[in-house]
């Protein structure tokens, strides 16, 4: 029989059987009996009762045996430290038993008690197993000696273990070697300022001597550590890549990532006038095609890698292309990457064939791949100057499909196209403008908005196609409205005569009609512009455009070096360093590429250098459209600075001085400008009263937050309401509400037995649901629920159970069961029992978070009969965990800025407006799962209504 049967046991009280059988004088008896122990310990039942007899069983010479009661030490010695202690003569006796086996496991179990009473008396048996003549003890005890570190590093440090390790890397069995790298690679990562691995030709050549009779793991730890060090030329890096290159051709995909990191990072210090270069860029191509064929979990993983490997060195797979491209059963996130890649790889060598794939790939059934394969003939059309044409009839041809999204995807690209290639495509206009009525989406819009402003003097109909766009200018994305903004004021630049009322009406529409202080202040420099000098107006938005480069999602190059020494890792899947996602940061080391030797910088090639760029310069990014407040985040948050102005500033800012007198001066005040006669300046009660401070004290009235906004008293619980009506239940109702209470979730039930009969045996379960809620314990109902009687009771709940978007998104379906029968209902819970204590987000944080949340993601309501003060507001959210993050006063209303996180770690970010007098209050809601925004909403208006 198998040792299933130990965890089928219906006994209820087995703690005392189990006791009798642990000091039973029979060795199977005892045996059987710590089996059943780990089988209940496993099950979660709590078996510490037995502490002392499972120890007493310690003394025994079977392997078997003394596994399993070292796996219930390792489990419950943290809670019974005292008792732990008991096992510590045990450890010492078995460190030194005959049977190798028996002191590796006395050693691992050893650095697994993490309890700090016991670690010293275990650093003797420990110093004897570094140093014992069998290799596998000794290689346990190397990675003992790491975890021993993390519980406490001044102990292994005092005891001289770190200078023992260090010995270890010379050791003769290549195991040992690589398990003392793996534990110094460990412990250096913690205390990145300590020099564990101090790596010199010597040692390297040990480690590269055991790389060839590691065990594959043994090879990942010996290949990172090899990507740490820095050859001191080009010859001994060579020397390196030699003895790595092997590694290329092994079973275990991790191995290759390992090596090719090693290799791309040692491939800097060649120069690649060496035949030696040539033939390692044809030995990287065959080891990442052969990733390919992997499932598609790992070809995803092997694609986000080559994406990167391509950025650095896109010689190594250029003549790969077909590998990339797709298969029809390849999955979304698999087909995306493809993509990504034949892009990269296109040259004017293999872009007829790339075209050809991608026209294929266009009338393909899913959506997102249809898009970006639209998408990338765009890309290839401003990558490939050759192919542009090629492309351009390739875009009408799609759109002449008629297809919504592919004309809108078309559309957005063709614009693009425009930038790169000035009046050379034009001639497509009047095609584009024929799909006018079928754009719905703001990308699409506010493509075409700008081709119909940009080439207006091309368009007869401009005026008419921006008027239809403007009759719903408030129902419009921030991206349309801005972009709309700025075409009319260009059409009304290009034909002043026939388009003055229209740019009126759209200057009044952003300035005074809008919430969005993005669109209000460009409205008001607009106007500005227009009405005091429309000669530097037309110089400023009619200006020449730089040209668009081939690669504007390239990966920023400092990044991209750093990122290639984390490949194989976490930081190449996310494209993101560690920095930028392991929590707290701790240990966290930025890497880089080796500088170039003398030899390899003369041979530089000139393509890594844009023409024209003084050497050593790198190209400016263009920030992002929109990325306003970026440009908040770089004001001198400082306080202003005294004195008088330095006579370089007006110089350095041009002929328009914004900063040096405050945006006060673009309000009033000055004389009305020449040329534009029939010109109203801006209303100045339209201005924002914050408007006329000067800019140098940044955002501090952002956050001039009052202190101690509220106090903790519980988060707002709702009435209790009937779930499940007697009559569907067969006599039983049950009503009730939900609660959180100081990190605790509860459901507060009522359950009314209105039958004839006694009900018992209560108990409950969820289905699975958008949160993960699920009972943190059995329904509790003490004693049989006699008729007409009614019990109160609390059932615990937590957010680890299983996950399944429902609709609505805050449904939860309950059974529950009784002696009767199972009954089904379903409930809404309200939202804010899933808002966390630690939910404020700190104010730098939430302006660059809001920033980064796209802003078709941002959504508006309006809480009406809300009479209190921003104070009251505050405060009485605060209670149920919406924090106030920072606040204001605009033109005489409050603005609240609030940041709440719900279990599933989904931040919400919100503004709430606030207007003495007025019971409405307008909130604004940003998040990434824009789907949760419509019950924050319902959350908030719940809480300040009652």
């Amino acid at each position: 029989m198998t040792d299933s049967k130990y965890f089928t046991t219906t006994k209820k009280g087995e703690i005392f059987e189990l006791k009798a059988e642990l000091n039973s004088d029979k060795k199977e008896k005892k045996k059987e009996a710590v089996k059943k122990v780990i089988a209940s310990m496993t099950v979660g039942k709590d078996v510490s009762a037995l502490f002392p007899d499972v120890v007493n069983c310690m003394q025994t010479d079977n392997l078997e045996l003394k596994k399993l009661v070292y796996l219930y030490l390792m489990n419950y010695a943290k809670s019974q430290p005292d008792m732990a202690i008991m096992a510590v003569n045990t450890f010492v006796k078995d460190c030194e038993d005959p049977n190798p086996l028996i002191r590796a496991l006395a050693v691992r179990t050893m650095g697994c008690i993490r309890v700090d009473k016991i670690t010293e008396y275990l650093c003797e048996p420990l110093r004897k197993c570094l140093k014992d003549e069998d290799p596998y003890v000794r290689k346990t005890a190397a990675v003992c000696v790491a975890k021993l570190h993390d519980i406490n590093a001044q102990l292994v440090e005092d005891q001289g273990f770190l200078d023992t390790l260090k010995d270890l890397i010379s050791d003769s069995n290549p195991m040992v070697v690589a398990n003392a790298v793996a534990a110094l690679s460990e412990i250096a990562e913690s205390h990145p300022s300590s020099n564990l691995l101090d790596l010199n030709p010597q040692s390297i050549n040990k480690l590269l001597t055991a790389l060839n009779e590691c065990t594959e793991w043994g090879q990942i730890f010996i290949l990172d550590c090899l990507a740490n060090y820095t050859p001191k030329d080009d010859r001994e890096a060579q020397s390196i890549c030699e003895r790595v290159t092997p590694r290329l051709s092994h079973a275990n995909s991790a191995v290759v990532l390992s090596a090719v990191k090693v290799l791309m990072k040692f491939m800097e210090m060649l120069s690649k006038d060496l035949d030696y270069y040539s033939t390692l860029l044809k030995k990287l191509a065959p080891p990442l095609v052969t990733l390919l064929s992997a499932e598609p979990e790992l070809q995803y993983v092997a694609l986000r890698n080559i994406n990167l490997i391509v950025q650095k060195r896109p010689e190594i797979l250029k003549h790969e292309m077909k590998v990339f491209f797709v298969k029809y059963n390849d999955p979304i996130y698999v087909k995306l990457e493809k993509l990504d890649i034949m892009i990269r790889l296109a040259s004017q060598a293999n872009i007829a064939q790339v075209l050809a794939e991608l026209k294929e790939y266009a009338t393909e059934v899913d959506v997102d791949f249809v898009r970006k394969a639209v998408r990338a003939i765009g890309r290839c059309a401003i990558k490939v100057e050759q192919s542009a044409e090629r492309c351009v009839s390739t875009l009408l041809d799609l759109i002449q499909t008629k297809v919504n999204y592919v004309v809108q995807e078309a559309i957005v690209v063709i614009k693009d196209i425009f930038r790169k290639y000035p009046n050379k495509y034009e001639s497509v206009i009047a095609t584009l403008c024929e799909n006018l009525d079928s754009l719905d989406e703001p990308e699409a819009r506010a493509a075409m908005i700008w081709i119909v402003g940009e080439y207006a003097e091309r368009i007869d109909n401009a005026d008419e196609l921006l008027e239809s766009f403007l009759e719903g200018f408030h129902d419009e994305s921030t991206q349309v409205q801005l972009q709309l903004l700025t075409a009319i004021v260009k059409l009304f630049l290009k034909k002043p005569t026939e388009t003055q009322e229209l740019v009126q009406q759209v200057l009044s529409l952003a300035t005074q009609d809008s919430d969005n202080p993005d669109l209000r202040d460009r409205g008001y420099i607009y106007w500005r512009l227009l009405s005091t000098d429309p000669v530097a107006a037309k110089e400023v938005v009619l200006a020449e455009k730089p040209l668009i480069s081939e690669e504007t999602d390239l990966i920023e190059p400092t990044l991209l070096d750093e990122l290639i020494c984390y490949i194989g890792t976490l930081a190449s899947v996310y494209h993101k360093p560690p920095s930028a996602f392991v929590e707290g940061g701790r240990g966290i080391v930025h890497k880089s590429l080796p500088p170039r030797t003398a030899s390899s910088e003369s041979t530089e090639s000139p393509e890594t250098a844009p023409a024209g760029a003084p050497p050593g310069e790198q190209p400016d990014v263009i920030p992002a459209q929109g990325d306003l407040l970026g440009d908040l985040l770089n004001l001198d948050l400082g306080p202003p600075v005294s004195g008088p102005p330095l006579a370089t500033s007006s110089v350095q800012m041009g002929a328009v001085d914004l900063l040096g007198s405050g945006l006060d001066s673009l309000m009033g005040d000055e004389p009305e400008g020449i040329g534009a006669p029939n010109f109203v300046a801006p209303p100045a009660a339209a201005v924002p009263a914050n408007l006329g401070a000067t800019v140098g004290s940044g955002l501090s009235d952002l956050f001039d937050l009052t202190s101690g906004v509220g106090t903790l008293s519980g988060s707002y619980v709702a009435p209790k309401t009937v779930w499940l009506p007697a009559m569907k239940a067969k006599g039983l109702e049950i009503s009730g509400t939900f609660t959180r209470q100081v990190g605790s979730i509860s459901m507060d039930l009522q359950l009314t037995n209105k039958a004839l009969q006694v009900m018992t045996d209560f108990a409950i379960q969820f289905n699975r649901n958008s949160f993960g809620l699920a009972p943190a314990a059995p329904l509790q109902v003490h004693a049989p629920l006699s008729p007409n009687q009614t019990v109160e009771s609390s059932l615990p709940l937590n957010t680890v159970g299983s996950v399944m978007k429902m609709e609505p998104l805050n449904n939860l379906q309950v059974a529950v069961k009784n002696n009767i029968d199972v009954f089904y209902f379903s409930t809404l819970y309200p939202l804010h029992i899933l808002f966390v204590e630690d939910g404020k987000m700190d104010r730098q944080m939430f302006l660059a978070t809001w920033k980064d949340i796209p802003n078709e993601n941002e959504a508006q309501f309006q809480i009406r009969d809300c009479p209190l003060n921003a104070e009251a507001v505050s405060s009485r959210l605060q209670s149920s965990n919406i924090f106030t993050v920072a606040k204001r006063n605009v033109e005489g209303q409050d603005m609240l800025y609030q940041s709440l996180k719900l279990t599933n770690g989904i931040w919400v970010l919100a503004e709430l407006r606030i207007q003495p007098g007025n019971p409405s209050l307008t909130l604004s809601l940003k998040c990434r799962a824009p789907e949760v925004s419509q019950h924050v909403y319902q959350a908030y208006e719940t809480i300040l209504e009652n």
